[in-house]
């Protein structure tokens, strides 16, 4: 636990910091705390961004899932995944838009920063394969047990895989002018 003087509000803030975060090449890890931000983002940042974003949380508790809204790939996924979800248990937002960017921020990205699928809980963020493992929890049979199976696998390969098609999915999958959704 950690005491941080919010900028916004001049009181101190209560961070849980539920396990630690490791920092790569300033990238954050991809299952980072929100009162863990990495290097690049102070903590005040952090802190402002949480207290900006809270009432996304509110009343609706579910996860966010931002996802590249020009992006075919991307919004293929989001109705695959609007169509294995038949409880609704995950929301979608789109990282160009401005809450998109704000909850960006308060995972510790940069707010333009479209490059991996994000899963914002309410105390928690997903990047890269850990969030596709996390969002595959929340959706249905046989989804959650194919994701234990795939933690099996080492996360630098999962984001090494990741990452060469989320390089590579314009070329691929092509892009739209809008988002779709």
């Amino acid at each position: 636990m950690a005491l941080v003087l919010s900028p916004a509000t001049n009181q101190c803030v209560r961070l849980h910091i539920t396990r630690p975060v490791h920092v790569r090449r300033t990238r954050l890890s991809p299952c980072a705390t929100l009162s863990s931000p990495p290097s690049r983002t102070t903590t005040s940042d952090t802190v402002d961004s949480v207290e900006a974003t809270s009432s996304f949380f509110e009343q609706d508790s579910r996860p966010i899932m931002l996802f590249d809204g020009v992006c075919n790939l991307c919004n293929g996924g989001v109705k695959f995944v609007r169509n294995n979800d038949r409880q609704g248990n995950i929301r979608f937002e789109a990282l160009q838009s401005e809450s998109g960017k704000k909850l960006l921020r308060r995972s510790g990205r940069a707010p333009d920063d479209i490059s991996s699928v994000v899963l914002v809980e309410k105390n928690r963020s997903y990047i890269k394969s850990e969030a596709v493992l996390k969002i595959m929890e929340y959706i249905n049979l046989p989804f959650p047990q194919l994701a234990f199976f795939l933690h099996f696998i080492p996360l630098f390969v999962r984001d090494f895989a990741y990452d060469n098609v989320a390089n590579n999915r314009y070329t691929f999958f092509g892009r739209s002018e809008s988002c779709e959704l």
